[in-house]
């Protein structure tokens, strides 16, 4: 993928193909594990496929209703710092990322809030789309929907959902770590972008 063979999603086929080549060769796999790994593989994508499609028709309501583009023109016509307005656009995020599946969030939203936060606010774009990445991915961790833990509970249906609750705090304070020294030092973001420029 990096050296630019397959995209990201050949890749996925490509390593899967190399995975079952494998466990053929080693003789590790039989008919009866492959039929299990199948109807494994089928429920677990059926099961993310659902949530995604009651996402996805959760962000066209969002679309239709106009609740982003209000929040948006709310949101930067407040009497605050850009600072703060920008803390303001991230708790959104957050907030947003609790209901809606990743991908449709950012199609919804960053159109609308990337004109406040680059041209009015001033802040760099590559920036602005690194810390997106990061508000939305602690948005589809935290409770009460988090969708993401559901996707895990398909995957390890031994593991109580509580439990599985639990275990996203170390990493919902690693990323909200993580956010608030992109926020101080900005440049942690740009560096790389900025040295192939």
């Amino acid at each position: 993928m990096f050296a630019g063979i397959f995209t990201p999603t050949e890749a996925g086929g490509v390593g899967a193909a190399g995975v079952l080549l494998v466990t053929a060769l080693s003789k590790s796999m039989n008919w009866k594990r492959f039929n299990n790994a199948l109807s494994d593989t089928t429920r677990t994508s059926a099961m993310i496929l659902f949530l995604v499609a009651g996402a996805m028709i959760f962000s066209r309501f969002m679309a239709v209703s106009r609740i982003p583009f209000e929040l948006a023109s709310w949101v930067g016509s407040l009497p605050l710092p850009p600072f703060l307005i920008l803390i303001v656009i991230l708790i959104l995020y957050i907030f947003f990322g609790m209901f809606i599946e990743m991908i449709p969030l950012i199609l919804l939203t960053v159109p609308i809030f990337y004109p406040v936060v680059v041209e009015v606010l001033g802040y760099d774009p590559i920036w602005f789309g690194v810390i997106i990445v990061l508000v939305v991915a602690m948005g589809v961790i935290t409770p009460p929907v988090g969708i993401n833990v559901y996707v895990i509970k398909g995957v390890a249906k031994e593991v109580p959902l509580e439990v599985i609750f639990r275990g996203i705090w170390p990493f919902l304070f690693a990323s909200i770590i993580c956010s608030l020294l992109l926020m101080i030092f900005p440049q942690i973001a740009t560096f790389l972008p900025n040295m192939l420029m």
